[in-house]
C-alpha cells in the first residue's frame, strides 16, 4: 500500500509540474497576442489618419478649384453630384459583393435621421463656405470645429481631456482670431456659414463614433443611410433656391479640365467619407477634427495660390501661420 502511495505522489507531482509548465508557456504566447493585437491597433490609427488628411486635402482643394477658380454657381449642385455618386457606388460595389449593406430599414432609418441632419448640414454649409471665402481663412475658421468637439467629447461622450490638450486647442483658437482680424477679403456670410460648418461637422463627429461603437452598423451603412437620407433635402432646396438656372446658364459643361475636377470632386465626396468613418472608428471625433487641423498646415499655405480669392497682410498671415 505504501508503494503504491508513493507512485501516487509522484504521479501527482507530475502533473502539477506540466500544468506548471504549460502556464509559464502560455504566458508568453499571450503577451505576444497582446503585443500583436497593439501593434495592429496602431497601425490602424496612424493609416486610417493619414488616409483620411489626404483625402481630405484633395477634396478641399477639388472643391475650390470648381467653385472658385472655374466660378461654379450652384454649390448645391455639387453637394447633389457628390452625395448621388456615393449612393451609386456604394450600390454597385454591394452588387459585386466588395462590401456588405445591410437591407434597407424604416426603422433604422428612423434612427439615423439626427445623423443624417448633421451629415446634411456638414455638406451644405461646407461647400457654401467654401466657395464664398479663401482657402487659408477658411480653413483656420475650421479649427473652431476642434474646439467643438473637444466640449462635445467632455460632455456628450464623458472623455476628460488633459490640461496640455485644451491649451493646444484655445492656442488654435486664439491665431484664428487674429487672422479673422485682418482678413482683407472678409466676406460676412462666408463666415456665417463656416461657422455653421462647424458645429455640424462636431456633431457628425460624434454621433458617428456613438454609431460606430454600437456596432449596429458598418461604415459602409452609415454612409449609405446618410447619402439616402440627405439627397432629398438637398434637391428639395435646390428647387426652392432656383438652383436649376444657375445650373443652366453656366457656360463651361463642355470643358474637359472642369468636367475632371467637377467628377473628381463628386468622387472625393465618397472617399472623404470613408477614410473619416474609419479615422473616427479608430481614434476618436477629436483626433479626427485635429487630423483635419494638420493636414490644413498645407492646404493654408498652397491654399494662397489657389482660387486666386486671398489678399494677403502681414497681421492675417501671422494668425494663419499660429496653431
Amino acid at each position: 500500500m505504501k508503494v503504491k502511495d508513493d507512485f501516487n505522489d509522484i504521479e501527482k507531482s507530475k502533473s502539477i509540474h506540466i500544468e506548471r509548465s504549460s502556464i509559464v508557456e502560455e504566458i508568453p504566447s499571450n503577451e505576444e497576442n497582446y503585443s500583436t493585437r497593439s501593434n495592429n491597433d496602431l497601425f490602424k490609427k496612424i493609416a486610417s489618419a493619414l488616409f483620411y488628411g489626404s483625402a481630405s486635402m484633395m477634396i478641399m482643394f477639388s472643391n475650390k478649384i470648381v467653385l472658385t477658380k472655374y466660378n461654379f454657381a450652384s454649390f448645391q449642385a455639387l453637394a447633389i453630384g457628390q452625395i448621388s455618386i456615393s449612393i451609386f457606388l456604394l450600390e454597385l460595389f454591394c452588387q459585386f459583393g466588395l462590401i456588405k449593406l445591410s437591407k434597407f430599414d424604416t426603422r433604422t432609418a428612423t434612427n439615423m435621421f439626427p445623423l443624417s441632419i448633421f451629415y446634411f448640414g456638414n455638406i451644405y454649409f461646407g461647400l457654401g463656405g467654401t466657395k464664398l471665402i479663401n482657402l487659408p481663412m477658411f480653413t483656420v475658421l475650421r479649427r473652431f470645429s476642434i474646439l467643438m468637439t473637444m466640449y462635445g467629447e467632455i460632455l456628450l461622450l464623458k472623455i476628460k481631456k488633459p490640461i496640455s490638450i485644451q491649451l493646444s486647442v484655445y492656442m488654435m483658437i486664439f491665431g484664428t482670431i487674429i487672422a479673422a482680424l485682418n482678413d482683407i477679403s472678409f466676406n460676412l456670410v462666408g463666415y456665417i456659414y463656416t461657422m455653421i460648418n462647424n458645429i455640424f461637422t462636431a456633431g457628425n463627429g460624434i454621433l458617428t463614433k456613438k454609431k460606430i461603437d454600437n456596432k449596429k452598423l458598418n461604415e459602409y451603412d452609415l454612409m449609405y443611410y446618410n447619402s439616402l437620407l440627405s439627397l432629398l433635402p438637398m434637391v428639395i432646396l435646390s428647387i426652392i433656391t432656383n438652383e436649376y438656372e444657375k445650373i443652366n446658364s453656366y457656360d463651361r459643361w463642355f470643358d474637359s479640365s472642369f468636367l475632371f475636377f467637377f467628377f473628381l470632386s463628386c468622387l472625393m465626396g465618397l472617399i472623404l467619407n470613408y477614410s473619416w468613418m474609419l479615422c473616427t472608428k479608430y481614434n476618436s471625433p477629436l483626433t479626427t477634427a485635429v487630423i483635419g487641423c494638420l493636414k490644413n498646415i498645407l492646404v493654408t499655405y498652397f491654399g494662397m495660390f489657389i482660387g486666386g480669392d486671398y489678399r494677403f497682410s502681414n497681421l492675417n498671415f501671422i494668425g494663419l501661420t499660429i496653431r
